[in-house]
């Protein structure tokens, strides 16, 4: 699960950088690289709360 916390940290700090790079640069390509840091940030939030039920019970 540690593995799973850095990597959504690493995820993120992506996401962050790319997208304000499109708002205050308007660097489109920043913003297609943000959504889909944003997609993936998804996907292990996702899996994060699947791995956190089953280490809770």
């Amino acid at each position: 699960m540690k593995e799973l916390v850095e990597k959504i940290k690493a995820e993120y700090q992506d996401f962050v950088v790319n997208a304000d790079a499109q708002v205050e640069k308007g660097n489109k390509a920043a913003g297609a690289r943000a959504r889909k840091a944003a997609l993936e940030l998804m996907k292990d939030f996702k899996e994060f709360r699947k791995v956190s039920v089953e280490a809770a019970k």
